[in-house]
């Protein structure tokens, strides 16, 4: 199944990263609730069209990887995998 996001909609595949600290100790996810999330962009809309008619880009691209808010994205899962789709004005930061 292949997804199309609409409009200025992002589909992002979460990256999962373990906390650790420089003693080796792994830190549970609920350590720092409130941290921004991320991950890799899958595909992206074709932009959201203004009232007079002009479409306004998406800032990502699939492949970047991107930052953005815990709470922000609606979580889909498709064929066990789990996807996020987040608005593009909800991404933070492209991380290079």
């Amino acid at each position: 199944m292949k997804i199309k996001p609409l409009r200025d909609q992002v589909l992002v595949k979460p990256i999962d990263e373990e906390s650790v600290t420089k003693s080796g100790i792994v830190l549970p996810d609920t350590h720092e609730k409130e941290k921004p999330e991320q991950g890799e962009v899958m595909a992206v809309g074709e932009g959201k069209l203004t009232d007079d008619g002009k479409r306004l880009l998406v800032s990502v691209k699939p492949g970047d990887r991107v930052l953005f808010t815990k709470y922000s994205p609606t979580e889909i899962k498709i064929k066990n995998k789990e996807y996020l789709i987040i608005a593009d004005s909800d991404i933070l930061a492209i991380l290079q």
